[in-house]
Protein backbone atom coordinates (compact mmCIF):
# COMPACT_ATOMS: atom_id res chain seq x y z
CA UNK A 1 0.00 0.00 0.00
CA UNK A 2 3.05 2.27 0.16
CA UNK A 3 2.48 3.08 -3.50
CA UNK A 4 -0.56 5.13 -2.51
CA UNK A 5 0.90 6.91 0.50
CA UNK A 6 1.22 10.14 -1.43
CA UNK A 7 -2.11 9.91 -3.24
CA UNK A 8 -4.58 12.72 -2.65
CA UNK A 9 -7.21 11.73 -0.08
CA UNK A 10 -10.81 12.07 -1.17
CA UNK A 11 -11.85 12.27 2.47
CA UNK A 12 -9.50 15.20 3.10
CA UNK A 13 -9.75 17.49 0.12
CA UNK A 14 -12.17 15.70 -2.16
CA UNK A 15 -12.04 14.93 -5.83
CA UNK A 16 -14.96 17.24 -6.57
CA UNK A 17 -15.30 20.82 -5.32
CA UNK A 18 -17.40 20.88 -2.16
CA UNK A 19 -20.42 22.33 -3.90
CA UNK A 20 -20.45 19.72 -6.66
CA UNK A 21 -19.47 16.64 -4.70
CA UNK A 22 -21.77 13.64 -4.84
CA UNK A 23 -22.45 12.40 -1.33
CA UNK A 24 -22.05 8.69 -0.72
CA UNK A 25 -25.09 7.09 0.89
CA UNK A 26 -24.10 6.28 4.47
CA UNK A 27 -23.78 2.69 5.57
CA UNK A 28 -23.75 1.64 9.22
CA UNK A 29 -20.96 -0.84 9.94
CA UNK A 30 -19.66 -2.43 13.09
CA UNK A 31 -16.64 -0.82 14.72
CA UNK A 32 -13.76 -3.12 13.76
CA UNK A 33 -10.25 -2.81 12.41
CA UNK A 34 -10.08 -1.29 8.93
CA UNK A 35 -7.46 -0.03 6.56
CA UNK A 36 -7.22 3.48 5.12
CA UNK A 37 -5.75 3.18 1.63
CA UNK A 38 -4.42 6.72 1.65
CA UNK A 39 -2.05 6.20 4.59
CA UNK A 40 -1.62 2.45 4.94
CA UNK A 41 -2.62 2.75 8.60
CA UNK A 42 -5.38 0.84 10.32
CA UNK A 43 -8.16 2.12 12.51
CA UNK A 44 -11.88 2.70 12.78
CA UNK A 45 -13.51 4.68 10.00
CA UNK A 46 -15.70 7.49 11.41
CA UNK A 47 -19.33 6.49 11.08
CA UNK A 48 -21.32 8.84 8.85
CA UNK A 49 -23.41 11.11 11.04
CA UNK A 50 -25.92 11.84 8.32
CA UNK A 51 -28.26 8.94 9.06
CA UNK A 52 -28.47 9.81 12.74
CA UNK A 53 -29.41 13.43 11.94
CA UNK A 54 -32.24 12.55 9.60
CA UNK A 55 -35.71 12.63 11.14
CA UNK A 56 -39.01 11.24 9.89
CA UNK A 57 -41.04 13.42 7.58
CA UNK A 58 -43.66 15.04 9.83
CA UNK A 59 -41.62 15.13 13.05
CA UNK A 60 -41.60 18.95 12.94
CA UNK A 61 -45.36 18.88 13.59
CA UNK A 62 -44.81 18.36 17.29
CA UNK A 63 -42.42 21.12 18.30
CA UNK A 64 -45.01 23.03 20.34
CA UNK A 65 -47.05 24.43 17.49
CA UNK A 66 -50.28 22.88 18.76
CA UNK A 67 -49.78 23.35 22.48
CA UNK A 68 -51.93 26.07 24.05
CA UNK A 69 -54.38 25.95 21.15
CA UNK A 70 -57.12 24.20 23.05
CA UNK A 71 -60.50 24.82 21.45
CA UNK A 72 -63.48 26.24 23.34
CA UNK A 73 -65.76 23.98 21.29
CA UNK A 74 -67.89 26.88 20.10
CA UNK A 75 -68.41 26.37 16.38
CA UNK A 76 -71.45 25.72 14.25
CA UNK A 77 -70.65 22.04 13.73
CA UNK A 78 -70.17 21.12 17.38
CA UNK A 79 -72.69 18.51 18.58
CA UNK A 80 -74.12 19.30 22.03
CA UNK A 81 -73.42 16.67 24.66
CA UNK A 82 -74.35 16.13 28.35
CA UNK A 83 -72.43 18.49 30.63
CA UNK A 84 -72.49 21.42 28.23
CA UNK A 85 -73.93 24.74 29.41
CA UNK A 86 -76.50 26.82 27.51
CA UNK A 87 -77.15 30.51 28.20
CA UNK A 88 -80.87 31.40 27.73
CA UNK A 89 -82.33 34.93 27.50
CA UNK A 90 -86.08 35.49 27.02
CA UNK A 91 -87.78 38.90 26.94
CA UNK A 92 -91.19 40.34 26.00
CA UNK A 93 -94.27 38.59 27.43
CA UNK A 94 -91.99 36.90 29.95
CA UNK A 95 -88.52 37.73 31.25
CA UNK A 96 -85.93 34.97 31.84
CA UNK A 97 -82.13 34.77 31.96
CA UNK A 98 -80.40 31.59 33.06
CA UNK A 99 -77.46 29.27 32.43
CA UNK A 100 -78.90 25.81 31.88
CA UNK A 101 -76.80 22.61 32.07
CA UNK A 102 -77.43 19.76 29.66
CA UNK A 103 -78.34 16.82 31.90
CA UNK A 104 -77.38 13.17 31.52
CA UNK A 105 -80.46 12.55 29.32
CA UNK A 106 -79.39 15.32 26.95
CA UNK A 107 -82.10 17.78 28.06
CA UNK A 108 -82.19 21.33 29.39
CA UNK A 109 -85.02 22.23 31.78
CA UNK A 110 -86.85 25.60 31.44
CA UNK A 111 -89.30 26.54 34.22
CA UNK A 112 -92.93 26.58 33.00
CA UNK A 113 -91.77 25.07 29.71
CA UNK A 114 -90.33 21.74 30.77
CA UNK A 115 -87.46 19.59 29.44
CA UNK A 116 -86.18 20.20 25.92
CA UNK A 117 -83.94 17.62 24.21
CA UNK A 118 -80.82 19.27 22.79
CA UNK A 119 -78.33 16.35 22.73
CA UNK A 120 -76.81 15.87 19.27
CA UNK A 121 -77.91 19.29 18.02
CA UNK A 122 -75.33 21.53 16.41
CA UNK A 123 -74.64 24.94 17.87
CA UNK A 124 -76.46 26.50 14.92
CA UNK A 125 -79.59 24.35 15.52
CA UNK A 126 -79.83 25.09 19.27
CA UNK A 127 -81.59 28.45 19.09
CA UNK A 128 -84.29 27.16 16.75
CA UNK A 129 -85.14 24.17 18.96
CA UNK A 130 -85.41 26.21 22.18
CA UNK A 131 -87.37 29.05 20.55
CA UNK A 132 -89.87 26.57 19.08
CA UNK A 133 -90.49 25.01 22.51
CA UNK A 134 -91.04 28.41 24.21
CA UNK A 135 -93.35 29.69 21.46
CA UNK A 136 -95.51 26.60 21.87
CA UNK A 137 -96.39 27.93 25.36
CA UNK A 138 -96.02 31.70 24.81
CA UNK A 139 -96.98 32.19 21.16
CA UNK A 140 -96.97 36.03 21.11
CA UNK A 141 -94.59 38.85 21.98
CA UNK A 142 -91.68 36.60 23.01
CA UNK A 143 -88.07 36.93 21.92
CA UNK A 144 -85.53 34.14 22.49
CA UNK A 145 -81.74 34.10 22.40
CA UNK A 146 -79.53 31.07 23.19
CA UNK A 147 -75.79 30.61 23.28
CA UNK A 148 -73.57 27.62 24.00
CA UNK A 149 -71.55 29.05 26.85
CA UNK A 150 -69.15 26.19 27.46
CA UNK A 151 -68.65 22.55 26.65
CA UNK A 152 -67.94 19.60 28.91
CA UNK A 153 -64.21 18.81 29.03
CA UNK A 154 -63.19 15.34 27.89
CA UNK A 155 -60.28 13.09 28.75
CA UNK A 156 -58.76 11.27 25.76
CA UNK A 157 -56.25 8.44 25.91
CA UNK A 158 -53.23 8.70 23.62
CA UNK A 159 -51.62 5.29 23.09
CA UNK A 160 -49.29 3.38 20.81
CA UNK A 161 -45.98 4.70 19.52
CA UNK A 162 -45.96 8.20 21.07
CA UNK A 163 -43.35 9.81 23.30
CA UNK A 164 -45.55 9.96 26.43
CA UNK A 165 -48.63 7.71 26.27
CA UNK A 166 -51.32 8.77 28.72
CA UNK A 167 -54.68 10.42 29.40
CA UNK A 168 -55.00 14.06 28.34
CA UNK A 169 -57.72 16.65 28.88
CA UNK A 170 -59.27 18.71 26.15
CA UNK A 171 -62.58 19.61 24.61
CA UNK A 172 -64.65 17.45 22.25
CA UNK A 173 -63.78 19.70 19.34
CA UNK A 174 -60.01 19.80 19.87
CA UNK A 175 -57.89 18.53 16.98
CA UNK A 176 -56.24 15.13 17.33
CA UNK A 177 -52.98 17.03 16.71
CA UNK A 178 -53.63 18.90 19.98
CA UNK A 179 -53.85 15.66 21.93
CA UNK A 180 -50.80 14.17 20.14
CA UNK A 181 -48.82 17.29 20.97
CA UNK A 182 -49.76 16.93 24.65
CA UNK A 183 -48.31 13.41 24.49
CA UNK A 184 -44.99 14.70 23.16
CA UNK A 185 -45.67 13.77 19.54
CA UNK A 186 -45.12 10.56 17.60
CA UNK A 187 -42.10 8.40 18.43
CA UNK A 188 -39.41 9.27 15.85
CA UNK A 189 -38.05 5.75 15.73
CA UNK A 190 -41.16 3.57 15.70
CA UNK A 191 -44.35 5.59 15.30
CA UNK A 192 -46.38 5.93 12.11
CA UNK A 193 -47.46 9.27 10.70
CA UNK A 194 -49.75 7.52 8.25
CA UNK A 195 -51.64 5.08 10.43
CA UNK A 196 -53.48 7.09 13.11
CA UNK A 197 -56.78 5.73 14.48
CA UNK A 198 -59.45 7.11 16.81
CA UNK A 199 -61.17 4.39 18.85
CA UNK A 200 -64.46 4.57 20.75
CA UNK A 201 -65.43 1.54 22.78
CA UNK A 202 -62.81 -0.49 20.88
CA UNK A 203 -64.25 0.43 17.49
CA UNK A 204 -62.52 2.64 14.92
CA UNK A 205 -64.52 5.83 14.35
CA UNK A 206 -61.88 7.73 12.34
CA UNK A 207 -58.54 7.19 10.62
CA UNK A 208 -55.97 9.82 9.71
CA UNK A 209 -52.94 10.03 7.44
CA UNK A 210 -50.91 12.98 8.68
CA UNK A 211 -49.09 13.16 5.33
CA UNK A 212 -52.42 14.39 3.90
CA UNK A 213 -52.35 17.22 6.42
CA UNK A 214 -48.69 18.06 5.82
CA UNK A 215 -48.95 18.11 2.04
CA UNK A 216 -52.57 19.05 1.29
CA UNK A 217 -53.89 20.46 4.57
CA UNK A 218 -56.53 17.72 4.94
CA UNK A 219 -57.31 16.38 8.42
CA UNK A 220 -60.22 14.39 9.83
CA UNK A 221 -62.03 16.22 12.67
CA UNK A 222 -63.88 13.75 14.89
CA UNK A 223 -65.78 15.13 17.87
CA UNK A 224 -64.17 13.48 20.84
CA UNK A 225 -65.98 11.94 23.75
CA UNK A 226 -64.70 11.19 27.19
CA UNK A 227 -62.74 7.92 27.09
CA UNK A 228 -61.89 7.98 23.38
CA UNK A 229 -58.45 6.67 22.38
CA UNK A 230 -56.03 8.01 19.78
CA UNK A 231 -53.83 5.11 18.66
CA UNK A 232 -50.53 5.54 16.80
CA UNK A 233 -49.62 2.31 15.06
CA UNK A 234 -46.13 1.03 14.31
CA UNK A 235 -44.42 2.74 11.39
CA UNK A 236 -44.86 1.05 8.04
CA UNK A 237 -42.19 0.61 5.36
CA UNK A 238 -39.90 3.63 5.23
CA UNK A 239 -36.98 4.78 3.08
CA UNK A 240 -34.24 7.36 3.63
CA UNK A 241 -33.82 10.22 1.16
CA UNK A 242 -30.57 12.22 1.00
CA UNK A 243 -28.51 14.19 -1.50
CA UNK A 244 -29.83 16.97 -3.71
CA UNK A 245 -33.18 17.35 -1.96
CA UNK A 246 -34.71 20.34 -0.16
CA UNK A 247 -34.69 18.39 3.12
CA UNK A 248 -33.42 14.95 4.01
CA UNK A 249 -36.06 12.75 5.64
CA UNK A 250 -37.15 9.22 6.40
CA UNK A 251 -40.34 8.83 4.35
CA UNK A 252 -43.01 6.31 5.29
CA UNK A 253 -44.66 4.62 2.31
CA UNK A 254 -47.87 2.63 2.21
CA UNK A 255 -47.41 -1.15 1.79
CA UNK A 256 -49.61 -1.07 -1.31
CA UNK A 257 -47.49 1.54 -3.10
CA UNK A 258 -43.78 0.88 -2.57
CA UNK A 259 -42.50 2.53 -5.72
CA UNK A 260 -40.26 5.32 -6.90
CA UNK A 261 -43.33 7.16 -8.16
CA UNK A 262 -44.88 7.16 -4.67
CA UNK A 263 -41.67 8.52 -3.17
CA UNK A 264 -41.38 11.30 -5.75
CA UNK A 265 -44.85 12.51 -4.72
CA UNK A 266 -43.44 13.12 -1.23
CA UNK A 267 -39.77 14.11 -1.59
CA UNK A 268 -38.93 17.63 -2.72
CA UNK A 269 -35.97 17.51 -5.10
CA UNK A 270 -33.68 20.36 -5.99
CA UNK A 271 -33.69 21.59 -9.54
CA UNK A 272 -31.42 19.76 -11.94
CA UNK A 273 -31.59 16.36 -10.22
CA UNK A 274 -30.77 13.81 -12.90
CA UNK A 275 -29.94 10.54 -11.12
CA UNK A 276 -30.69 8.53 -8.01
CA UNK A 277 -28.58 5.89 -6.31
CA UNK A 278 -30.68 3.10 -4.73
CA UNK A 279 -29.04 1.04 -2.00
CA UNK A 280 -30.75 -1.64 0.04
CA UNK A 281 -31.12 -5.31 0.76
CA UNK A 282 -32.96 -7.92 -1.26
CA UNK A 283 -33.39 -11.67 -0.93
CA UNK A 284 -30.38 -12.20 -3.19
CA UNK A 285 -28.23 -9.86 -1.12
CA UNK A 286 -27.30 -6.15 -0.94
CA UNK A 287 -27.92 -4.02 -4.04
CA UNK A 288 -26.58 -0.67 -5.21
CA UNK A 289 -28.11 0.60 -8.47
CA UNK A 290 -27.67 3.97 -10.18
CA UNK A 291 -30.80 5.09 -12.06
CA UNK A 292 -31.58 7.91 -14.40
CA UNK A 293 -34.32 9.97 -12.75
CA UNK A 294 -36.63 9.10 -15.66
CA UNK A 295 -36.29 5.38 -14.88
CA UNK A 296 -36.82 5.74 -11.14
CA UNK A 297 -40.65 6.00 -10.92
CA UNK A 298 -41.02 2.43 -12.22
CA UNK A 299 -38.62 0.94 -9.67
CA UNK A 300 -39.86 -1.10 -6.70
CA UNK A 301 -38.68 -0.07 -3.25
CA UNK A 302 -38.43 -1.92 0.05
CA UNK A 303 -38.38 -0.78 3.64
CA UNK A 304 -34.88 0.29 4.66
CA UNK A 305 -33.82 1.43 1.18
CA UNK A 306 -31.58 4.49 0.97
CA UNK A 307 -31.98 6.91 -1.94
CA UNK A 308 -29.30 9.41 -2.89
CA UNK A 309 -30.52 11.98 -5.41
CA UNK A 310 -27.87 13.85 -7.36
CA UNK A 311 -27.59 16.44 -10.11
CA UNK A 312 -24.84 14.72 -12.06
CA UNK A 313 -23.74 16.61 -15.15
CA UNK A 314 -22.94 13.67 -17.38
CA UNK A 315 -20.48 15.63 -19.51
CA UNK A 316 -18.46 16.52 -16.40
CA UNK A 317 -19.07 13.49 -14.17
CA UNK A 318 -18.27 9.80 -14.35
CA UNK A 319 -19.66 6.96 -12.24
CA UNK A 320 -17.36 4.14 -11.16
CA UNK A 321 -18.19 1.02 -9.17
CA UNK A 322 -16.35 -1.01 -6.55
CA UNK A 323 -16.69 -4.75 -6.10
CA UNK A 324 -15.08 -7.20 -3.73
CA UNK A 325 -13.94 -6.59 -0.15
CA UNK A 326 -14.36 -3.03 1.16
CA UNK A 327 -16.44 -0.79 3.40
CA UNK A 328 -18.79 1.98 2.33
CA UNK A 329 -20.71 2.77 -0.87
CA UNK A 330 -20.15 0.73 -4.00
CA UNK A 331 -20.68 3.57 -6.50
CA UNK A 332 -19.04 6.99 -6.72
CA UNK A 333 -19.80 9.99 -8.91
CA UNK A 334 -16.45 11.59 -9.76
CA UNK A 335 -15.06 14.29 -12.07
CA UNK A 336 -13.84 13.26 -15.50
CA UNK A 337 -10.19 13.71 -14.58
CA UNK A 338 -10.31 11.54 -11.41
CA UNK A 339 -7.50 9.03 -11.04
CA UNK A 340 -7.38 5.59 -9.44
CA UNK A 341 -5.20 6.59 -6.47
CA UNK A 342 -7.59 9.41 -5.58
CA UNK A 343 -10.48 6.98 -5.34
CA UNK A 344 -8.56 4.25 -3.50
CA UNK A 345 -7.46 6.85 -0.96
CA UNK A 346 -11.10 7.23 0.09
CA UNK A 347 -11.89 3.53 0.43
CA UNK A 348 -11.58 1.66 3.71
CA UNK A 349 -10.99 -2.09 3.60
CA UNK A 350 -10.80 -4.93 6.14
CA UNK A 351 -7.14 -5.30 7.06
CA UNK A 352 -7.05 -9.09 7.18
CA UNK A 353 -9.40 -9.80 4.26
CA UNK A 354 -8.51 -7.58 1.29
CA UNK A 355 -5.54 -8.31 -0.99
CA UNK A 356 -4.58 -4.69 -1.56
CA UNK A 357 -1.81 -5.61 -4.00
CA UNK A 358 -4.14 -7.42 -6.43
CA UNK A 359 -6.43 -4.58 -7.44
CA UNK A 360 -7.74 -4.83 -10.99
CA UNK A 361 -10.10 -2.90 -13.17
CA UNK A 362 -12.75 -3.83 -15.74
CA UNK A 363 -13.41 -1.27 -18.45
CA UNK A 364 -16.13 -1.23 -21.09
CA UNK A 365 -13.89 0.22 -23.81
CA UNK A 366 -11.25 -2.49 -23.19
CA UNK A 367 -13.89 -5.23 -23.42
CA UNK A 368 -15.13 -3.74 -26.70
CA UNK A 369 -11.62 -3.69 -28.17
CA UNK A 370 -10.94 -7.24 -26.99
CA UNK A 371 -14.18 -8.41 -28.58
CA UNK A 372 -13.41 -6.68 -31.85
CA UNK A 373 -9.88 -8.11 -31.90
CA UNK A 374 -11.29 -11.60 -31.38
CA UNK A 375 -13.84 -11.18 -34.17
CA UNK A 376 -11.13 -9.87 -36.51
CA UNK A 377 -8.98 -12.93 -35.76
CA UNK A 378 -11.90 -15.26 -36.50
CA UNK A 379 -12.66 -13.45 -39.74
CA UNK A 380 -9.04 -13.79 -40.86
CA UNK A 381 -9.11 -17.48 -39.95
CA UNK A 382 -12.19 -18.09 -42.10
CA UNK A 383 -10.89 -15.98 -44.99
CA UNK A 384 -7.52 -17.76 -45.01
CA UNK A 385 -8.57 -21.39 -44.72
CA UNK A 386 -12.20 -21.82 -45.76
CA UNK A 387 -11.59 -20.60 -49.28
CA UNK A 388 -8.35 -22.50 -49.94
CA UNK A 389 -8.31 -24.79 -53.01
CA UNK A 390 -7.27 -28.45 -53.10
CA UNK A 391 -5.14 -30.19 -55.71
CA UNK A 392 -6.04 -33.80 -54.89
CA UNK A 393 -9.06 -35.70 -53.61
CA UNK A 394 -7.22 -36.62 -50.43
CA UNK A 395 -6.31 -32.99 -49.82
CA UNK A 396 -9.92 -32.02 -50.52
CA UNK A 397 -11.12 -34.44 -47.85
CA UNK A 398 -8.64 -32.93 -45.37
CA UNK A 399 -9.90 -29.45 -46.28
CA UNK A 400 -13.49 -30.54 -45.59
CA UNK A 401 -12.54 -31.83 -42.14
CA UNK A 402 -10.60 -28.66 -41.38
CA UNK A 403 -13.49 -26.49 -42.58
CA UNK A 404 -15.93 -28.26 -40.29
CA UNK A 405 -13.54 -27.75 -37.37
CA UNK A 406 -13.05 -24.07 -38.21
CA UNK A 407 -16.81 -23.46 -38.59
CA UNK A 408 -17.57 -25.04 -35.21
CA UNK A 409 -14.72 -23.18 -33.59
CA UNK A 410 -15.71 -19.81 -35.05
CA UNK A 411 -19.34 -20.30 -33.98
CA UNK A 412 -18.32 -21.03 -30.38
CA UNK A 413 -15.57 -18.43 -30.19
CA UNK A 414 -17.78 -15.62 -31.51
CA UNK A 415 -20.03 -16.08 -28.45
CA UNK A 416 -17.21 -15.46 -25.98
CA UNK A 417 -17.52 -12.14 -24.13
CA UNK A 418 -14.22 -10.65 -22.92
CA UNK A 419 -14.14 -9.26 -19.39
CA UNK A 420 -12.35 -6.04 -20.25
CA UNK A 421 -9.95 -6.69 -17.37
CA UNK A 422 -7.15 -4.14 -17.20
CA UNK A 423 -4.05 -5.09 -15.19
CA UNK A 424 -3.22 -2.12 -12.96
CA UNK A 425 -1.28 -3.92 -10.19
CA UNK A 426 2.13 -5.43 -10.84
CA UNK A 427 5.05 -6.10 -8.51
CA UNK A 428 3.00 -4.69 -5.61
CA UNK A 429 2.64 -1.35 -7.42
CA UNK A 430 -0.66 0.19 -8.55
CA UNK A 431 -0.73 2.30 -11.70
CA UNK A 432 -2.37 5.67 -11.13
CA UNK A 433 -4.45 5.62 -14.30
CA UNK A 434 -7.24 8.04 -15.14
CA UNK A 435 -10.66 6.53 -14.51
CA UNK A 436 -13.41 6.30 -17.12
CA UNK A 437 -17.18 6.23 -16.84
CA UNK A 438 -18.42 2.72 -16.09
CA UNK A 439 -15.11 1.41 -14.70
CA UNK A 440 -15.45 -1.42 -12.16
CA UNK A 441 -12.59 -1.65 -9.68
CA UNK A 442 -12.12 -5.06 -8.05
CA UNK A 443 -10.69 -5.27 -4.54
CA UNK A 444 -10.31 -9.04 -4.08
CA UNK A 445 -10.24 -10.93 -0.82
CA UNK A 446 -7.22 -12.98 0.11
CA UNK A 447 -7.68 -16.56 -1.08
CA UNK A 448 -6.40 -19.79 0.41
CA UNK A 449 -7.04 -21.82 -2.73
CA UNK A 450 -5.73 -22.54 -6.23
CA UNK A 451 -8.18 -23.36 -9.04
CA UNK A 452 -7.21 -25.93 -11.69
CA UNK A 453 -9.41 -25.96 -14.81
CA UNK A 454 -9.40 -26.55 -18.53
CA UNK A 455 -8.05 -29.80 -19.97
CA UNK A 456 -7.44 -31.66 -16.72
CA UNK A 457 -9.14 -34.87 -15.68
CA UNK A 458 -10.66 -33.53 -12.46
CA UNK A 459 -11.05 -29.73 -12.52
CA UNK A 460 -11.09 -28.56 -8.92
CA UNK A 461 -10.16 -25.96 -6.36
CA UNK A 462 -7.56 -27.03 -3.78
CA UNK A 463 -5.91 -25.48 -0.76
CA UNK A 464 -2.77 -23.56 -1.70
CA UNK A 465 0.47 -25.32 -0.75
CA UNK A 466 3.57 -23.12 -0.98
CA UNK A 467 6.34 -24.52 -3.15
CA UNK A 468 4.23 -26.65 -5.49
CA UNK A 469 4.48 -25.99 -9.23
CA UNK A 470 1.57 -25.68 -11.62
CA UNK A 471 2.32 -29.13 -13.04
CA UNK A 472 2.26 -30.67 -9.55
CA UNK A 473 -1.17 -29.14 -8.98
CA UNK A 474 -2.26 -30.59 -12.36
CA UNK A 475 -1.01 -34.03 -11.31
CA UNK A 476 -3.10 -33.68 -8.15
CA UNK A 477 -6.13 -32.98 -10.34
CA UNK A 478 -5.71 -36.29 -12.18
CA UNK A 479 -3.29 -35.05 -14.80
CA UNK A 480 -3.84 -33.83 -18.35
CA UNK A 481 -6.68 -35.09 -20.53
CA UNK A 482 -5.87 -36.63 -23.91
CA UNK A 483 -6.88 -33.32 -25.53
CA UNK A 484 -4.56 -31.16 -23.43
CA UNK A 485 -1.72 -29.15 -24.90
CA UNK A 486 0.92 -29.67 -22.22
CA UNK A 487 2.90 -26.74 -23.60
CA UNK A 488 -0.01 -24.35 -23.20
CA UNK A 489 -0.59 -23.99 -19.47
CA UNK A 490 -1.50 -20.52 -18.20
CA UNK A 491 -1.68 -19.01 -14.74
CA UNK A 492 -4.20 -16.21 -14.19
CA UNK A 493 -3.45 -14.02 -11.19
CA UNK A 494 -6.08 -12.34 -9.00
CA UNK A 495 -5.05 -8.99 -10.44
CA UNK A 496 -5.94 -10.21 -13.95
CA UNK A 497 -2.36 -10.78 -15.08
CA UNK A 498 -1.90 -13.84 -17.37
CA UNK A 499 1.45 -15.63 -17.42
CA UNK A 500 2.73 -18.96 -18.71
CA UNK A 501 3.12 -21.61 -16.04
CA UNK A 502 6.80 -22.34 -16.72
CA UNK A 503 9.23 -21.27 -14.04
CA UNK A 504 6.88 -19.08 -12.00
CA UNK A 505 6.14 -19.16 -8.31
CA UNK A 506 2.45 -19.76 -7.68
CA UNK A 507 0.45 -17.67 -5.23
CA UNK A 508 -2.74 -18.30 -3.29
CA UNK A 509 -5.67 -17.23 -5.46
CA UNK A 510 -4.04 -18.21 -8.79
CA UNK A 511 -5.98 -20.10 -11.44
CA UNK A 512 -4.19 -22.73 -13.53
CA UNK A 513 -5.72 -23.04 -17.00
CA UNK A 514 -4.76 -25.90 -19.34
CA UNK A 515 -5.48 -25.19 -23.01
CA UNK A 516 -6.52 -27.84 -25.57
CA UNK A 517 -4.56 -29.18 -28.53
CA UNK A 518 -5.85 -28.26 -31.94
CA UNK A 519 -6.77 -31.57 -33.66
CA UNK A 520 -5.46 -30.77 -37.14
CA UNK A 521 -2.33 -31.85 -38.99
CA UNK A 522 -1.85 -28.50 -40.68
CA UNK A 523 0.77 -26.94 -38.42
CA UNK A 524 0.10 -23.43 -39.64
CA UNK A 525 -3.66 -23.74 -39.00
CA UNK A 526 -2.99 -25.32 -35.61
CA UNK A 527 -0.74 -22.40 -34.68
CA UNK A 528 -3.36 -19.81 -35.68
CA UNK A 529 -6.17 -21.51 -33.74
CA UNK A 530 -3.91 -22.07 -30.74
CA UNK A 531 -3.11 -18.36 -30.63
CA UNK A 532 -6.82 -17.47 -30.71
CA UNK A 533 -7.53 -20.01 -27.94
CA UNK A 534 -4.71 -18.48 -25.91
CA UNK A 535 -6.12 -14.97 -26.40
CA UNK A 536 -9.62 -16.07 -25.36
CA UNK A 537 -8.27 -17.66 -22.21
CA UNK A 538 -6.39 -14.47 -21.40
CA UNK A 539 -9.27 -12.01 -21.96
CA UNK A 540 -12.24 -14.13 -20.85
CA UNK A 541 -10.83 -17.01 -18.76
CA UNK A 542 -12.61 -19.40 -21.14
CA UNK A 543 -11.28 -22.68 -22.59
CA UNK A 544 -13.26 -23.93 -25.59
CA UNK A 545 -13.73 -27.63 -26.26
CA UNK A 546 -12.20 -28.27 -29.69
Amino acid sequence: MSAWAGAQSLTDSGILPTGDRAIAVPERVEEQTRSQWSTGTYGPVPAAAITGDIRPFGSHLFTGGFSGLRSDGLNDDYMIAPGDQVTLRVWGAIELERVLPVDAQGNIFIPSIGPISVKGLSNSQLNGRVKSAILSVYPENVNVYTNLQGVQPVAVFVAGYVTHPGRYAGTPNDSLLYFLDQAGGIDDQLGSYRRVKVLRQNKVIAEADLYDFLIEGKLVRPQFKDGDTILIEERGPSVTVTGDVQREYHYELTPSDLSGEALLRLARLKSGVSHVLLRGGRTQGPISVYYDIGEFPQQSLQSGDELLFSADQRDETIVVQLEGSFYGPSRYALPKDARLHELLSAVAVPQTLTDVNSVSLRRVSVAERQKQSLLDSLNRLEATYLGASSSTAQEAQIRVTESELISRFVQKASQVEPTGRLVVARNDQISDIRLQDGDIITLPEYSDAVLISGEVRVPQSVVFTPGLTAYEYIDGAGGFTQHADINQVLVIRQNGEVVEARNIVLRAGDEILVLPKVPVKNLQLASVISQIVFNMAAVAKVVLDL
